[in-house]
């Protein structure tokens, strides 16, 4: 008894600890965020940085190289979407507005039957529904303008912050070697640099997720001959780093070109192919890559991704994964650390009978 009641307070305590840690790092979460950004940015631009750097540049020189082709590949990749979309606005436009009229002349057929008259009252109630809730609009606006706001200044940041990464990095062990006292000099750095590694195996497993639900997906879209392939292929790579909302934005896109330019049967079978892909990336490609490349099974990143998603939404489903992978880092350099040396085996005394 006395056994248990010991170990249940340092549970307790353990939990009172954790909680308070949460709770510091919400308050802190507006410097906390553009630092967990900036790192992931790093670990995706460090392998051309510390090229530059073998091959002799000054380290600000190869951060700065690096940063600025990384700003030049971003708006790239923003051009190479909407410079097409926006060449096509026109008939983007005149399909949304004949797909409109269609779902009309749909929904006023059997088995609906809806005349245009109930279309049109309904159009009017809506309408005075969000006149009587202007307020509220605005509210929702200055809402979404301020995370506009606030996303743009944690980009900007996250961008300074991996130039100092890529700039600095490699200082940063022998400086917190050099601060730390006793075992801590050795033991947190090398948990430090495990951290790091793993990381990088996220990063470039994500990346390589995006790229295979980019390839299916847009090969999936040219078979159907929907227009702008390439820039839904692109955009459905970069949407892949934003779980969830990204796939479902990229999916939206897709299906709405599909049923404004090619028609109801093909935009069906475009969603067909979207459910199909992205359900074959969440259930086994990145389980299988990313359990291989973090060194996490498939079940664990599954459960990972659920409960962060439950905790703390997008965010939480964005970092559940590396979070998860730093913990079992941390877990096993500890366990490591703890084990008892393996017994070597005494030798054999001089005449000893086998």
């Amino acid at each position: 008894m006395r056994t248990g009641a010991r170990l249940s307070l340092d549970l307790l305590l353990l939990l009172v600890m954790l909680a308070v840690a949460l709770w510091l790092l919400g308050r802190m979460w507006s410097v906390v965020w553009p630092l967990v950004v900036g790192l992931l940015l790093t670990t995706l631009t460090w392998p051309p940085a510390r090229f530059l750097r073998r091959r002799g540049w000054h380290p600000a020189l190869a951060a700065t190289t690096v940063t600025v082709a990384f700003l030049l590949v971003a708006a790239g990749v923003v051009a190479l979407i909407a410079v097409p979309m926006a060449s096509q606005t026109d008939e983007l436009t005149d399909g949304v507005v004949e797909g409109i009229q269609r779902l009309r002349d749909w929904a006023a057929g059997p088995p609906l039957n809806i005349k245009d008259a109930q279309i049109t009252s309904a159009v009017d109630a809506a309408m005075a529904r969000v006149q009587d809730s202007v307020g509220s609009v605005v509210d929702t606006v200055a809402t979404g303008v301020g995370t506009v706001v606030n996303g743009l200044v944690t980009a900007v940041l996250a961008l300074f912050l991996m130039f100092f990464f890529l700039k600095d990095g490699p200082r940063f062990l022998p400086w917190l070697t050099r601060q730390l006292p006793g075992r801590l000099a050795t033991d947190v750095p090398a948990v430090a640099s495990l951290s790091w590694t793993t990381l990088g195996s996220f990063v470039r497993s994500q990346a390589l997720v995006g790229l295979l639900d980019g390839v299916f997906i847009g090969i999936g879209l040219w078979i159907l001959g929907v227009p702008l392939v390439l820039p839904l292929a692109v955009l459905t790579f970069v949407s892949a780093f934003v779980p969830i909302i990204g796939a479902l934005f990229a999916g939206f896109v897709a299906v709405l070109i599909a049923l404004v330019s090619n028609g109801l049967t093909d935009a069906l079978i475009a969603l067909a192919i979207i459910i199909v892909v992205q359900q074959l990336e969440g259930n086994v490609f990145q389980p299988i890559i990313q359990s291989r490349g973090l060194g996490l099974h498939a079940a664990v990143i599954l459960l990972a991704v659920t409960l962060g998603g439950s905790l703390a939404g997008i965010v939480g489903s964005l970092l559940a994964v590396p979070v998860a992978a730093l913990v079992a880092v941390v877990w096993t350099y500890v366990r490591e650390q703890l084990s008892d040396p393996p017994q070597e085996p005494e030798a054999a005394e001089p005449g000893a009978s086998a």
